[in-house]
């Protein structure tokens, strides 16, 4: 019978001396993260909740251009894209057709205009009992939205920057997992003294009461946290072309139609993120659709078991292609299936269903309708809405904190550093640290930029604080 090794007490002492450093270590990590990400982390859910809380506003504002006063059977697709055709003009190249989704809805007929970003198209909206223009709108990417809840996308995407702010939105999702990841061990190790809980009118007992919040509803919101962190790093610039990369080389891409009309071509993927960020497929010149062709399709399209109520039908460009009709029901239970139909014989050539999608590329697109605010309606939109004003709560919280414990005279000491606990971790635990460190870096280069910075401002910290 073997006998059990017991450690000696210097390398006990060691091991405990090394779980200290290493808890410091995330204090400061927490901190430091807190202080300089925290005001990004605040506006992406601050802008993020107005965006989804303004879909009913947004129906309001523009009722007019998305209800039809009339009432009565509805005229042919056909008729209803000339009547946008004979409005704006039979040079506009027409981008994409939605059918009225319902009695008393109005057409959109999205067309490209001179000067338009890649992700927005001019709307014609269509009254299809009486033909009338019920509305002429700028729309924002696939998704549709109206010039509100554009303004609040772009500014939740890119703060009104363009490409250089989408790196605001980028940081803050890469950090976000990080701090939440460290709290919840801050939360999980740090204890509250005895004496503290007897003196209830003590500063102590305030600022501990205080932490306890600030720990509580970061471990109540820690699921979210790390929804939003993951499903925002996949829309970013940088680290989101590394997952994609990631994706395409394991096939978990989402599949999506083959639209050439010779037989043998090799089936694309499709981007689940247009959704968002707007970008469209490119339509080079060619020759223009017919209006009469899409009641064809549609009528295609139908048949082939395309039954959601609300559909998008996207010409093609060149005349080898197939035109594409999606349903983009986005809703539980989620409608996704698109068929690719010839538009001179109108037969259907592909067929993609949702149903036939696999697990991970199901995920990808509830997260992402989740992650919107679409997927369960108003439910996900409500839910949504507190976790982003618990979260400015949780930030603000983290200020208050930092600002009350600060010291009352400038404080150099070298334990207020990260290198100051990264020396006295074990060297086992220092090798781990360094390896995850510079493989994040690699997979989330904004990450890694501002470590480095956070390195830098911390060596420079424990210079000071040894001189002193």
């Amino acid at each position: 019978m073997s006998e059990k090794i017991v450690p000696s007490a210097p390398a006990q002492a060691e091991k405990a001396q090394s779980a200290q450093a290493f808890l410091q270590l995330m204090r400061r990590l927490h901190f430091t993260v807190g202080l300089f990400i925290g005001p990004f982390i605040f506006i992406a859910a601050l802008t993020g909740t107005l965006y989804v809380i303004t879909p009913q506003l947004e129906n309001y504002l523009y009722a007019g251009a998305l209800t039809s006063g009339a009432g009565g059977p509805p005229h042919p697709l056909s008729a209803q894209v000339d009547a946008a055709l004979n409005y704006a003009g039979r040079e506009k190249q027409i981008i994409a057709v939605r059918p009225a989704p319902a009695p008393g809805d109005t057409t959109r007929v999205m067309l490209r205009f001179a000067g338009s970003a890649p992700s927005e198209s001019r709307a014609v909206f269509i009254d299809p009992v009486t033909l009338a223009v019920r509305g002429d709108l700028t729309v924002y990417g696939t998704s549709g939205i109206l010039p509100l809840r554009t303004t609040l996308d772009y500014l939740h995407r890119s703060l009104l920057s363009g490409e250089i702010g989408r790196n605001y939105s980028e940081l803050a999702a890469s950090w976000l997992w990080v701090a939440a990841l460290g709290g919840l061990l801050l939360w999980a190790a740090q204890r509250t003294p005895r004496q503290a809980k007897t003196d209830r009118a003590s500063p102590t007992r305030r600022l501990l009461k205080m932490r306890a919040l600030h720990g509580t509803l970061g471990v109540v919101l820690l699921i979210g946290l790390l929804f939003f962190s993951t499903t925002g790093l996949t829309w970013s610039r940088w680290a989101g072309d590394n997952i994609n990369a990631l994706r395409a080389h394991y096939g978990w891409l989402t599949p999506a139609l083959n639209t050439r009309l010779d037989a043998g071509a090799a089936p694309v993927v499709m981007d689940q993120h247009a959704e968002h960020h707007g970008e469209m497929t490119p339509h080079a010149p060619g020759a223009p659709p017919s209006a009469a062709q899409f009641d064809g399709v549609l009528a295609a399209a139908r048949a082939s078991g395309i039954d959601a109520a609300r559909l998008e039908i996207r010409p093609a460009a060149q005349t080898d292609r197939a035109w594409i009709v999606s349903e983009i029901d986005r809703r539980w239970p989620t409608q996704a299936d698109s068929v690719a139909v010839n538009p001179h014989t109108f037969r259907v050539t592909d067929k993609v269903e949702f149903a036939q999608f696999g697990l991970l590329a199901k995920l990808t697109r509830w997260g992402i309708d989740a992650h919107m605010g679409i997927l369960f309606g108003l439910a996900n939109q409500l839910v949504l809405a507190l976790f982003g004003i618990a979260l400015c709560v949780l930030i603000a919280l983290g200020y208050r904190l930092w600002w009350l414990r600060r010291p009352p005279q400038p404080r150099h000491h070298p334990a207020d550093t990260l290198i100051w606990a990264w020396r006295r971790i074990s060297l086992s635990l220092r090798f781990l640290l360094a390896v995850t460190a510079v493989a994040l870096a690699f997979s989330l280069p904004l990450m890694g930029i501002s470590l480095a910075f956070f390195l830098f401002l911390d060596a420079w910290r424990w210079q000071q604080a040894r001189r002193a």
